[in-house]
């Protein structure tokens, strides 16, 4: 054995030290230990120009040193030369630091360090790197200041490890001290300015990293990479893009982790071509797409909406047993509302083998509750009970999935079980009680976290909008919009502007409402809408059409809740002419499809004016089979205008041709009532019991225009 060796070699040369060394060899007992005794830290600040009884590092002594390969092994060794006083030596007390530091145990290493009476700068500089690499970075910065304190000297490595010790502090005030520190030393290397760069960069000082960025002469992939970083991390993916032009106009090309940042930039931003050509830029510069850039370019896509190009990357460039790229996939269906892929890519059997972290689960969950899959939820649920993976990620996602299946009493308990409540998961439960029609739970709940100093922020504030509006709160609604109004939050933020001008809107204000929709800054397809429904149900068709005109002068993408609330508003005012142009001229100017509900908006608009023979003809015309809502339209409209024989005949037929459907049973229910044939309406609904068929919740016209 090797040690075995050299220290009977060690041991055979004890007599010639002894001979050579005198003054060192004393008794020393086993309490002087550095390791098992502290000892008082010493600094010099002069530095003696020789150090007496140096070893060489050929020495037996020295080399056992090197076969020490655990704590124990090492501590026995020290013990050793501690007992035969070998272990005063600059050379040996430096060495058993670097290896007291290589097991990790920094307080022996500097208990060791601190009996060195002079150190020099390679024993600061190895104290510095294994407090560094141990993630002391505190320390690291205090070392350097006993170096600073005790030596004039220093070199690029020491400036290197203590600006990378600034930078994962984020200390930008030290980093500042190191920098002129760097400037007093004079001719740094470009490493040292690239880790001040990433210093300053990392800190959010952007200009400064700039500045000391055009200081570098010669500039590699590395220096460009962190300052193209540093602009990507601080939002400004725009100048991070720019730069990289630069780059390659110096000759320069982008290494794995430029074009890392370059693809988060370009997820920022939504650029999904520039994204694109950044992927082809990879093939071309023949850069092999490992489990780091392919999860990049995987969430790049997801970013920009493109679902199809982010699955063509995992499937083809992801390993099965990858975890991170496996939960962006799952985190981009989810986002982008492919609930249904989401949950089958975390069943797929081929990532059996890989266990889900928190964000899986927490993303998964999302899906859940997306199609009300309880089931589903319960499982993962059990799941992340298992494996322990219940932080609060999960817990928020547990609180909506529930509150989502209307299991509201299993969302509450998940609350409660949350003992530092954040405003997400405030927001989850609140959300929860106002979406599953607990208004008043909802407010007091509101009030519950404003006493517990918890601040609402645009999420919350749609919540409480909105159960105002479910309840005509019109007092509560009114004082948060005095509160949004002094936080400048109605202008700014797109979605509490919308709440608020349908609170109003169904509250009767719509004077109120359109004021809110004209301060607003933006404006999205969902506002606009809003505004044209809020119109619509106080029957002001004109302002409706006149606001939808607008929309299109705008250049708002049209879609198809849109042109609903459209011809819901004209429906509600009778407008028959304009609902009649706006339904032809959107399908013939925009190459519009329409959908059911579109049809069924135009045959209550002509059935509700009496045209019921037009109404007809567009029954007859549709591509698609008619459903209960473009029938319950008609019919309806033959209630209104007494001409009940003709609604009949349809009902019937559509009776004849959905024999199981208990909605056109009702249907026909309803028009017997209506006429007081109650007779041929118990007829009915006999029928319906011996087919066992449960009433169903009869079709209204606000089903039809989304409420």
């Amino acid at each position: 054995m090797i040690m075995n060796r050299l220290l009977s070699q060690f041991l055979k040369q004890i007599p010639s030290f002894v001979t050579r060394y005198p003054l060192q060899w004393r008794p020393i007992s086993l309490s002087s230990l550095p390791f098992l005794q502290p000892s008082p830290m010493e600094y010099h600040t002069t530095l003696q120009s020789e150090t007496p009884h140096q070893i060489k590092a050929s020495t037996p002594a020295y080399l056992l040193l090197g076969t020490c390969k655990t704590p124990s092994s090492l501590q026995k060794v020290h013990a050793l030369l501690i007992v035969h006083g070998v272990a005063n030596d600059l050379l040996f007390l430096t060495k058993l630091v670097s290896l007291y530091g290589s097991f990790g145990q920094l307080r022996v290493a500097r208990k060791v360090f601190d009996k060195i009476p002079n150190p020099d700068l390679y024993s600061f500089k190895v104290m510095i790197r294994w407090y560094f690499l141990n993630d002391l970075h505190s320390e690291t910065i205090m070392c350097y200041r006993c170096l600073r304190k005790c030596l004039r000297e220093t070199d690029d490595i020491v400036f290197s490890i203590v600006l990378k010790a600034c930078c994962e502090l984020r200390d930008v005030g030290e980093g500042r001290k190191v920098h002129c520190h760097i400037v007093k030393a004079g001719s740094p290397d470009s490493f040292v300015l690239t880790s001040l760069v990433d210093v300053y960069a990392k800190c959010g000082e952007i200009d400064s990293a700039r500045g000391v960025f055009e200081e570098i002469e010669d500039r590699n992939v590395v220096s460009w990479t962190s300052l193209i970083t540093g602009y990507v991390q601080n939002d400004l993916p725009e100048e991070g893009l720019i730069l990289f032009n630069k780059m390659r106009g110096s000759l320069v090309d982008g290494n794995p982790y430029t074009l890392g940042s370059l693809l988060t930039g370009c997820g920022k931003l939504g650029a999904l071509h520039q994204g694109k050509w950044l992927h082809g830029y990879m093939f071309k510069a023949g850069i092999n797409l490992n489990s780091f850039l392919a999860t990049a370019l995987l969430d790049m896509y997801v970013k920009c909406g493109s679902v199809k190009d982010a699955r063509s990357v995992f499937d083809e460039f992801c390993t099965t047993d990858d975890l991170i790229p496996w939960t962006a996939m799952i985190v981009g269906h989810t986002q982008c509302g492919q609930p249904n892929e989401a949950l089958k890519l975390f069943a797929d059997k081929r990532q059996a083998n890989v266990l889900p972290n928190s964000m899986t689960i927490a993303n998964v969950l999302s899906a859940c509750s997306q199609i009300r899959d309880l089931s589903m939820g319960m499982s993962v649920h059990c799941l992340a009970t298992v494996h322990g993976l219940e932080d609060a990620d999960v817990k928020h996602a547990l609180i909506d999935m529930y509150a989502k299946c209307n299991l509201m009493k299993d969302s509450w308990y998940m609350f409660n079980t949350i003992y530092d409540k954040n405003v997400i998961a405030w927001n989850s439960i609140i959300s929860g009680y106002a979406q599953n029609g607990y208004a008043l739970e909802a407010l007091k709940l509101f009030h519950q976290m404003t006493l517990e100093s918890v601040s609402p922020d645009a999420v919350t504030l749609v919540s409480v909008i909105s159960a105002c509006a479910s309840i005509s709160a019109v007092k509560v609604g009114s004082s948060l919009h005095a509160v949004i109004l002094r936080e400048g939050l109605s202008s700014v933020n797109t979605y509490v502007g919308t709440a608020l001008l349908n609170f109003y809107a169904k509250c009767g204000d719509v004077r109120c409402a359109r004021k809110v929709f004209d301060e607003m800054g933006v404006k999205n397809e969902v506002t606009w809408s809003s505004m044209i429904r809020g119109y619509g149900m106080h029957g002001d068709g004109e302002e409706s059409v006149a606001l939808f005109n607008n929309m299109l002068k705008d250049n708002v993408e049209l879609n198809e809740v849109h042109v609903t609330v459209l011809l819901s508003a004209c429906s509600h005012t009778g407008n028959v002419g304009e609902g009649w142009k706006y339904f032809s001229s959107i399908c013939r100017e925009h190459n519009f499809e329409p959908s059911m509900k579109h049809y069924a908006c135009m045959v209550d608009i002509l059935a509700r004016a009496g045209k019921l023979e037009e109404a007809v003809d567009i029954m007859e015309k549709m591509p698609i089979q008619p459903d209960i809502s473009v029938l319950g339209a008609f019919v309806h409209g033959c209630s209104l205008h007494s001409q009940f024989e003709l609604g009949e005949a349809a009902a019937r037929r559509m009776l004849e041709m959905h024999p199981n459907e208990a909605c056109y049973y009702v249907l026909l229910y309803k028009l017997y009532a209506s006429d007081g044939r109650w007779d041929k309406a118990n007829e009915i609904r006999s029928l319906m019991k011996e087919r066992g068929l449960s009433k169903s919740p009869g079709w209204s016209s606000s089903d039809r225009d989304g409420g």
